[in-house]
């Protein structure tokens, strides 16, 4: 171990023997007592020395036997702590790629906020690069959200889309004004691989994008460039998705209107079957009123603000990074909505219906999923609830939160 003081964390000296790591209420934490000569030696933990050069360091710091474990171990047990060459093979590649890694250098500082293990930030953001993604709509929102996936380390990002880019399809960061007239999936296409640290190669003939239901997917996020289609989206066209156990997300632009929400987690929370059940439940008229949406003369232009369509996507992206980097985020069984002019965001739940073919509702057996972070398979690797307790328990007295 390299032990390295993660340095996304500001410090400061609250007085002559407390020091606090962070800024914000989320992160901020206090050690203390802490000496003079301790407070000196954080800053040899720059990752640059394994335990044994840093044991020869205390000694000449005339430290007392085992000091420097027990710090390094309250740090580490604090969360506080980071290891400079941990995280496994994956991470020992994926520091080989330099200009990659450069890139990818503040993603790597935010993981380090977010977990607790030395070494488990970069292997996060390694295992990133195993995923495989689809982006379902390549309008104002989709496309900016796929080449933020890509931009943020994701390996593999599908776009699925039809049709020709047209002027009002160009959003900065999404498909350029000069894509205009070309095919909008090979220009969204094109958008990620710019986005991408390390330009992947451009997929074959030969190698097609996998089906719709390919559990190879880890997400398909479905925004749509018709708003009819987000305000109320057709169960059926997630078919494909809810029987191959797919989890997908939903996000876009209706009217004045940003949403982002459900994250479906096939079988677990509430999908797009069940919120047209809880839709018709309080309103008989619902299913009048979607059928003659969907089958009225359709506008060729339709609103999408392009700073709330920005503001979408990036909700949407950071919401499916939670859930790849192995957590559950607040979209899992709700709808996170924001309206113009005055840009309140607010929840919408998503229960599990029990009318809906889906069966959320009886294996939840009346229970929602929780929304602060539970954890959930995926590539990355985790820890369990209760392992989060332990280590929470274990904290070393003259440990805590900041309230800053």
């Amino acid at each position: 171990m390299h032990p390295l003081v993660k340095p996304a964390l500001k410090r400061g000296w609250r007085d002559l023997n407390t020091v606090q790591f962070g800024m914000t209420p989320a992160h901020a934490m206090t050690l203390g007592p802490m000496d003079l000569a301790s407070g000196s030696f954080l800053d040899l933990l720059n990752g640059t020395r394994g335990m044994e050069l840093l044991r020869e360091e205390g000694r000449r710091m005339d430290l007392p036997d085992g000091h420097v474990d027990g710090l390094v171990r309250r740090l580490a047990r604090a969360g506080l702590l980071d290891d400079a060459r941990g995280g496994g093979p994956a991470a020992d590649a994926l520091r080989k790629k330099k200009e990659v890694l450069d890139r990818l250098g503040p993603d790597l500082a935010t993981l380090s906020l977010t977990t607790t293990e030395p070494g488990d930030a970069i292997r996060q953001l390694a295992a990133r690069r195993s995923q495989r993604v689809r982006v379902r709509g390549a309008g104002r929102v989709g496309a900016v959200l796929a080449s933020l996936l890509a931009g943020a380390g994701v390996g593999e990002v599908d776009v699925l889309d039809g049709g020709r880019v047209e002027p009002w399809d160009v959003a900065p960061g999404g498909l350029p004004a000069e894509a205009v007239g070309d095919r909008r999936d090979e220009s969204a296409r094109r958008a990620v691989r710019r986005a991408a640290p390390g330009r992947p190669r451009r997929r074959s003939a030969a190698h097609p994008p996998p089906e719709e239901g390919d559990p190879g997917f880890s997400l398909v996020i479905v925004a749509p460039r018709d708003d009819v289609a987000v305000h109320a989206p057709d169960p059926a066209a997630a078919e494909p998705l809810m029987s191959s156990g797919t989890p997908h997300l939903y996000a876009g632009v209706v009217e004045g209107t940003g949403v982002v929400g459900p994250l479906v987690l096939p079988g677990e929370t509430g999908c797009a079957g069940c919120l047209h059940e809880s839709r018709t439940d309080r309103d008989p008229t619902w299913p009048r009123l979607v059928a003659q949406w969907r089958s009225g003369r359709q506008r060729q232009v339709r609103p999408c603000d392009l700073a709330l369509a920005t503001t979408v996507s990036a909700l949407a992206a950071a919401h499916a990074l939670a859930f790849l980097d192995g957590r559950v985020p607040s979209t899992a069984g709700a709808r996170w909505e924001v309206s113009l002019p005055t840009l309140h965001w607010h929840a919408r739940p998503v229960w599990a219906h029990p009318a809906c073919p889906c069966a959320a509702a009886e294996r939840g057996n009346g229970e929602h999923p929780s929304m602060d972070g539970e954890p959930h398979e995926t590539m990355a690797v985790q820890r369990s609830s209760e392992q989060c307790r332990e280590a929470a328990a274990k904290r070393p007295a003259g440990t805590w939160r900041a309230h800053v």
